[in-house]
């Protein structure tokens, strides 16, 4: 069932008839060289894992749950979810959800679902749109944006494992529903496609050592017109003002800028957006991202000063993120 030259069939027929077309003679390469060309160490564990997971008759989804929710008419069997806990604990760590598998709930590292609920409000309606999800993790806003209504997601995301975990959830859900995830960074993506009617990047920026290359990647993207919702790491200051921690940040050594709200809404307007708002300022909490059963490594608690939550470990500001609306300028 998990021949990954067959998982994305569905989707390259749709890429080859659709405003991607554009994408279409290199999108199969680009998939073989990622997944069978030189695949993962670790790729034979995993589809081994998937491959385990108890075959599922009348399966339901439930998509606008916190917890992405799949559910049985029928009660596993004992051997059925020996099967089914096994599979999902040798896909941890679970980083990003939370997800509920026939009554086993997955509590993920982030609450992703608290994201969802402070962005969600501030969208243009999802309905029949076209959707690129930048930096999706496991895909659970993926699934919420399909749930939105939109006609297709499409997620990327260079994690192997994080495509795994999103395998596990559309086996179950239906191979053939119109979203994917492409194991692929953005900058990997062709350049101006003018496709997308939204363009998400949620906690990517920040890694990007060219956040301003990042802005014009996300805008080539997008059709004219369409939206941008850009999520982020930023810093109180002036505009202007941008910090670069001088090694790591919050434990992380890939943080390269962390921008003050009005600098990150001069870099939008210097590239090409317009209509361009800061809808959500949300510091981190030690509920929303933390160690749980099933992601037992460090997480929050472990990169903020202990005798001060409001800074990091390094002595940098402690996270604030900063959610942005944005429109694509006519050219």
């Amino acid at each position: 069932m998990f021949n990954l030259e067959e998982v994305y069939d569905n989707l390259i027929e749709y890429v080859e008839h659709s405003r991607l077309e554009n994408w279409s003679p290199q999108l199969r390469e680009m998939l073989n060289d990622k997944l069978i060309a030189a695949p993962h160490g670790k790729m034979d564990e995993w589809i081994s894992a998937l491959a385990n997971l108890p075959d599922l008759k009348q399966v339901s989804v439930d998509f606008n749950h916190n917890a992405i929710r799949l559910a049985s008419g029928d009660p596993l069997t004992n051997e059925e979810q020996k099967r089914l806990t096994d599979g999902l604990k040798s896909l941890m760590p679970w980083r990003k959800g939370p997800f509920e598998f026939f009554g086993t709930e997955i509590d993920t590292e982030w609450r992703s679902d608290w994201k969802w609920d402070r962005v969600h409000p501030h969208l243009s309606n999802l309905k029949d749109r076209l959707i690129l999800d930048v930096g999706c993790g496991s895909g659970y806003h993926c699934w919420r944006m399909l749930g939105a209504g939109a006609k297709r997601v499409i997620g990327i995301d260079p994690s192997t494992l994080f495509l795994m975990q999103f395998l596990a959830v559309k086996r179950y859900a239906g191979m053939t529903l119109p979203v994917d995830y492409l194991p692929f960074k953005m900058e990997e993506i062709p350049e101006n496609l003018e496709a997308f009617d939204s363009v998400f990047s949620m906690g990517v920026l920040y890694h990007r050592r060219s956040p301003i290359d990042h802005l014009y990647e996300l805008k080539g993207a997008l059709k004219a017109g369409g939206e941008l919702v850009l999520e982020t790491l930023v810093v109180d200051g002036p505009d202007g003002y941008s910090l670069m921690p001088a090694d790591r940040y919050a434990m992380m050594r890939n943080v390269w800028f962390l921008p003050s709200c009005p600098t990150l809404s001069t870099w939008l307007e210097r590239v090409g957006f317009t209509d361009i708002k800061c809808v959500d300022l949300n510091q981190t909490s030690l509920n929303e991202q933390r160690a749980t059963p099933w992601m037992t490594f460090q997480s929050l608690s472990d990169f903020l000063d202990p005798n001060d939550s409001k800074r990091t470990i390094e002595g940098y500001p402690a996270p604030l993120r900063a959610t942005f609306v944005a429109t694509k300028r006519a050219s």
